[in-house]
Order: C-alpha cells, then structure tokens, then sequence
C-alpha cells in the first residue's frame, strides 16, 4: 500500500442495509477504500458469512480491519475474565482472517489500581498467549491494542509501542482523538509530527508504510475521553494530523469513528488529496 486509505468504523449510515457485505458495496460507492468491522459485542459472524464478505471485499478492492468486542481486560484479576479475553481476542481475529482483514484491533485492558509497569507486565504476558495461539493455528493477522482515551485505561502511546516491540505480529492502532482526549494535548502538527518520530524511531520506517489509525471528534475531560463527536463538534485539528501523515508519507489505513461515520471520512480523505 503506497498511500492512505479511509473508510467508517462499521457499515455506513447511508448502506441500504445494515450487513457487512451491503457495507462494503456502499464504502466503494462512495469512493471511500477500507472498513472496520464492529464486533463491539460479540463476534456474531460465522464462517459462511465470513468467506462472503472477504469474496466481496476483493471484488470490491475494499481493504478491511475488524474491532474486537470491548469486554476485553487483559489485566484483569480474576482469571476467569483473563481466559474470556482472549477468547474474544481469538475469536476476532479467526474469523478477521476469514474476512481477508489485515489486522485485529482490540481495547487492552485497565490498570485497576495496578502500576503501571505491573500491568505493562500483565498485559504483554497474556498478549503473547494469544498471538502464540494463532501462530499455532497458522493464522496471520496483524494484533492492534489501541491506544486508549482515558488515564485509567492501560494503552499510553508508550505502551502499545512498547507491545509492539515486543511481540511478534504486534502493532499499534494509533487513535490520535483518543491520545489527544488522554492527555488534553497532541493538538498541534508539531505534536502529531513527533509521535509519527515515535513511531518511525521504535518500530521503523515499515511501520509508518502499514499504520492503523483511528481519527474522530472527541469531547473530553479531566478524566480523558467522553464521547465522540463530529469533526466539526470538536477541537481536534484534524487537517494539522493530516498534513503530518502526509509529510511523513505514511501508508495503511484510517479508520473514521466520528458519529457521522462516511460524511467525516470521506472529509478527512478530501482533506488528504487537497493537500499538495
């Protein structure tokens, strides 16, 4: 992939119907390339369903990411929770594979009083359980923890590239709206510009040429994030991180979570292909 693609966090509010493959059709109608997969809840596809959306997305040439269900806490202390983590993990990511997705995007975990190097600890020991499984089973798929929006979530910048480093088959989702609601910064193009550094200096110029991102308005607080909001609802200065993925020259895809899903993508892409 030589540039950026932009696509909705599910299927798009103007798909005639709400199912994967009628929301591929619909990405493609609107000049938009890739779509994630909501598995917010549970991973409902069966394998049918699934070998129909990967023949579609080829037909189409839409590139595709699944999310993995949100009840997901790989620092969890009761191992019952841990073990029904990764199931969802695993889950996603079999049938993600089905579906041709390149990579599976999940929430990590929550510090719940821990320190954070503990967690760290915690998190990256039960990660590595699960991309061990998949490897066993012979399935390739990209493992993306998010950077997540809040303080009392585990998924600091540092963290998940710190993961990605670390583990095999591990990388980051980089969501800008979330780093920037985290923290009340990373606001600014010589700020998004340093964490494209981040990234390049820790994980190498491949990492820049096959990123996923999340980009949406965002309310936020002391406490992180809030909700999301339309880009234009909200402060984020989205054509500051445009230009800046732009100058770094990076490729892979992003993501559009904004409540009006394809009206901020396909604004986001317009802003991406009016800039020089």
């Amino acid at each position: 992939m030589d540039r950026l693609l932009f696509g909705t966090a599910g299927v798009p509010h103007s798909s005639p119907a709400n199912s994967t493959v009628d929301g591929i059709k619909r990405i493609k109608e609107l000049g938009l390339g890739c779509m994630e997969i909501e598995f917010v809840r549970r991973v409902s596809m069966g394998e049918d369903s699934a070998h129909l959306v990967a023949a579609t997305a080829a037909e189409e040439e839409i590139k595709l990411s699944v999310h993995a269900p949100y009840y997901i806490n790989l620092n969890a202390h009761e191992p019952e929770k841990i073990k029904a983590s990764q199931v969802r993990i695993l889950k996603a990511a079999r049938i993600g594979s089905i579906c041709g997705a390149q990579s599976v995007v999940f929430h990590p975990a929550f510090y719940l009083g821990d320190p954070p190097q503990v967690a760290y600890e915690t998190v990256k020991a039960h990660l590595a359980e699960v991309v061990a499984q998949l490897a066993e089973e012979g399935i390739s798929i990209c493992i993306r923890p998010e950077v997540m929006g809040k303080p009392s979530q585990f998924g600091s910048l540092e963290e998940i590239i710190s993961l990605s480093t670390e583990i095999e088959s591990v990388a980051p989702c980089i969501d800008f709206s979330h780093w920037h609601a985290r923290n009340g910064k990373y606001n600014t193009f010589p700020e998004f510009m340093s964490v494209l550094s981040l990234v390049e200096s820790r994980l190498g110029r491949a990492a820049l040429e096959n990123m996923h991102i999340h980009i949406s308005g965002i309310a936020y607080g002391k406490k992180g994030e809030i909700k999301h909001l339309t880009l234009a609802e909200s402060d984020l200065q989205y054509r500051d991180l445009i230009k800046a993925l732009k100058e770094y020259q990076v490729s892979g895809l992003v993501i559009c979570e904004s409540p009006n899903l394809e009206e901020d993508a396909l604004l986001l892409q317009e802003t991406y292909l009016d800039l020089a």
